[in-house]
This record gives C-alpha cells, structure tokens and sequence, in this order.
C-alpha cells in the first residue's frame, strides 16, 4: 500500500508540474514583434473590443497572460496590478489582462478584482496566448493562458517577457521595464 502510495504521489506530482511554466522567461523574446490582436474586453464590467494596435498609440502596453478568472493567483495578481495601475498610467502605460481560462466571467472580475482599473479581456481557446506562446496544457488536456507578462512598446516591439508561475513579481518587473523605456524616451 505504501508503494501505491508514493507512485500515486509521484504521478501526481509529475502531472502537476507539467503545467508548471518555466521559471522567468517567456518564448517570445525581447525585441520580437507583438503578434496584434482584438478580443472581446471588459473594463469596470464595461464590455467592449479591446485591439492592442489602438492601444499601442496611447503608449506602452503591459500585457499580462493569467489561468483563469478568480483564482488564489490570479486575484493576487489582478490586485497589485490594479494597486499599480495609476503608477504605469503617470509613466503613459496601460495594463491589459488577457485570460483562457473562465472566460465568461472577464466582465465580472474586471470589476471586482482588477478594481475597475485596467482592462481584461476573453481568449476563447488561448489562441492570442498561443501566438505569445504563453500557454499551459493542464493534466486533463484543457490548454490556459500562462502567467507570461509583456511589456510592449508603441512600436509594437517586446520590450520584456517574463514568466513565472507566483503573481508577485509580475508587476516589479514590467514596473522596471515601463520605467526604464520612460527614461529613454527623455
């Protein structure tokens, strides 16, 4: 029984950390050029059609990957963005959540947990992640989007990316990479 056990829990532990992400780098690199996109978006439970080109002209995007809607992790995350928010947007940025997972409740979560600050929007099936090769196959087969992060420059050039699976340092490191294009644009 005990070795029942122990190959049980080795199994498990295989299955869960295939979808774990690696830690701290995304596929597509600094200095690639950010696939465009629109999807279907809610801010303060607002919805509406969010196309990161109409985005870029207002400056910089922080463009965060999260699983899905009200989970530990991404509430976590959702809540220091949306503390955050007022910061990236006195440096011109705009902070744009993008989830696979639980998409029909993005409207509801942007108000309540992103604090009406900063959009989220719906990736029917992770094909946005997938062209940011920010996906994840969970153990029964369902695909999500990765906790991947981007900072993406009006260009549309990828400024960082970044992955990893704990939510808090998500915004230090685009905070660093925001303020650091700000200071070369002076």
């Amino acid at each position: 029984m005990k070795t029942l056990m122990k190959i049980a829990m080795s199994f498990g532990l295989g299955l869960s950390l295939a979808a774990i992400p690696a830690q701290g780098i995304a596929t597509l690199q600094q200095g690639a050029k950010a696939p465009d996109f629109t999807l279907n978006a809610a801010q303060g439970g607002k919805p509406f059609v969010l196309s990161l080109k109409q985005t870029l002209k207002k400056g910089p995007v922080v463009l965060y990957f999260f699983p899905a809607a009200f989970t530990p992790g991404c509430t976590m995350e959702a809540h220091l963005f949306a503390e955050s928010s007022d910061d990236f947007n006195r440096l011109g940025a705009r902070v744009v959540g993008v989830t696979a997972g639980n998409i029909e409740r993005v409207a509801e979560f942007s108000k309540s947990e992103c604090r009406d600050k900063f959009a989220v929007a719906a990736d029917p099936g992770a094909k946005i992640a997938a062209k940011y090769d920010s996906t994840m196959r969970r153990p029964d087969g369902t695909t999500l989007s990765n906790r991947t992060s981007y900072v993406i420059a009006p260009n549309g050039t990828i400024l960082l990316s970044y992955t990893d699976s704990k939510p808090q340092a998500h915004v230090e490191k685009t905070m660093a990479a925001v303020r650091a294009w700000k200071a070369r644009q002076r």
